[in-house]
């Protein structure tokens, strides 16, 4: 584990290579990666939002294939 003293020198190590105004922009951005992270993590394993999309799709390419393979007009 990072300690006070580590994390204190690794800021100030931040501080001099990027400077003072880059400093905060990094970490704000640092902060909302870990937090979609987090709200990534507690969503359930099995749901994707494009999943449902596919879904739906998937459902419908059968349901057509269904209703070509039952259809009596192509009998002749």
């Amino acid at each position: 584990m990072i300690g006070t003293t580590e994390l204190l020198l690794l800021g100030a190590l931040a501080l001099l290579i990027f400077g003072g105004k880059k400093v905060p922009e990094m970490m704000r951005g640092l902060g909302q990666g870990v937090k979609e992270f987090r709200k990534g993590m507690s969503e359930p394993e099995n749901h994707h939002p494009d999943s449902d999309k596919e879904d739906q799709i998937s459902d419908n390419k059968d349901s057509n294939k269904t209703s070509l393979e039952e259809d009596p007009s192509d009998e002749n």
